[in-house]
């Protein structure tokens, strides 16, 4: 029977030998593909100073961190909720001198104060990449393009990427169909929801076509070029175009335009990765600023722990070579310079097959049991 004292919280686990096998391959995997297009590895503390990790860049808030006083200074800290911005707060201050644009990516735990109602866990791993000092439409390709390899190294499968266009109703607003300020809230909320009824209740007629501009992105960017009053969008779909070329034929592509949720702090890009046989999102980046320095920047995030839960279950274990009572020393050494595991065994008892061994060392050499 288990004792209470042996239970976790809510929303945390442990990760038992496969699934900590299967975390072990998809970060040396994802961080490989990253590293070898020049990506140089950061690795920020678990716990900041909560004003800092609340004010680095728009749109993070503090209510799902977990805050506790610091005892040598005695103010309040997080635990980190979101990597990206420690790595925006190393970009402004102790890389601010570094030639741009800079290549940073990361991979570590980030934990919050409650679970969502789709994926209750309050730990996840976060991998991902930044490419700071550009606001370019080539920042963006290079990124989207990163993490579609990056998940594909992962082994995720049948990915789809879907754009979006976070600052749409402030660019149309400000041209193309003009909007008293104190309504672009409301009109932008309304559009999250796909609401029709409330986006003509809240003086937004013009926008309803935009909640039907989403789908395959060939024909939604030609929809969204028809509903482009004036040409305020002409840059920013010639933008997409030549984002969607680049990854053209590695994955499905879509396009919903107004989607705002969880792109809170992006600017005029932004876009979500999923992948078959995987709920909700496997990634998401855009193109943000980094305050301090008020930097353009252009990254995503990888959040693999389902992919990892995937894999572990229907992974086969490795093999295992089996070292016997007085056994070879320098042939077991070979066998694991050549990448094999061993096992050896501590009495003459010990069964091979009970201890998961798949071979064993015979004559120097491996044989199967």
């Amino acid at each position: 029977m288990t004792e209470t004292n042996d239970l976790l919280p809510e929303g945390l686990a442990d990760r038992l030998p496969a699934a900590a096998a299967a975390t072990t391959r998809v970060m040396r995997d994802a961080l490989r593909v990253m590293d070898s297009h020049g990506y140089d590895r950061v690795i920020p503390p678990l716990a900041e100073f909560e004003q800092s990790l609340a004010t680095r860049m728009e749109g993070v808030g503090t209510e799902r961190m977990i805050r506790f006083t610091d005892p040598a200074s005695l103010r309040t800290m997080a635990l980190r909720s979101d990597i990206t911005v420690q790595v925006g707060r190393i970009a402004a201050t102790r890389m601010a001198d570094a030639p741009r644009p800079l290549r940073l990516c990361y991979s570590g735990e980030v934990a919050t104060l409650d679970g969502r109602q789709l994926d209750p866990r309050r730990q996840k791993l976060q991998l991902g990449a930044e490419l700071v000092g550009s606001d370019t439409v080539a920042a963006a390709s290079e990124i989207v393009a990163l993490a579609v390899e990056t998940l594909q190294a992962a082994g995720a499968e049948g990915l789809t990427v879907d754009f979006t266009l976070p600052d749409l109703v402030d660019t149309l607003a400000q041209d193309g169909l003009p909007l008293p300020a104190d309504r672009i809230e409301a009109v932008r909320r309304e559009l999250d929801t796909k609401d029709a009824g409330g986006l003509r209740d809240v003086g937004g007629e013009a926008y309803l076509p935009l909640i039907h501009a989403g789908g395959p992105f060939a024909d939604a960017i030609e929809t969204l070029a028809g509903i482009d009053a004036g040409g305020a969008l002409a840059t920013r779909i010639a933008g997409l175009k030549e984002i969607a070329a680049r990854i053209d034929g590695q994955a499905r592509l879509t396009l919903d335009p107004s989607e705002r949720h969880g792109f809170e702090y992006q600017s005029w890009f932004g876009f979500s990765i999923y992948a078959d046989g995987m709920p909700g999102t496997l990634a998401r980046g855009g193109t943000y600023r980094i305050r301090g320095l008020d930097e353009p920047a252009t990254g995503f995030s990888f959040y693999p722990d389902r992919l990892i839960d995937a894999l572990a279950e229907a992974g086969e274990a490795e093999p295992v070579v089996f070292l016997p009572p007085g056994h070879d020393g320098e042939a077991a050494a070979r066998l694991r310079e050549e990448g094999w595991r061993t096992r050896a065994a501590l009495t003459g008892s010990d069964d091979p097959a009970a201890l998961g061994c798949t071979h064993v060392l015979e004559g120097g050499e491996a044989k199967p049991l």
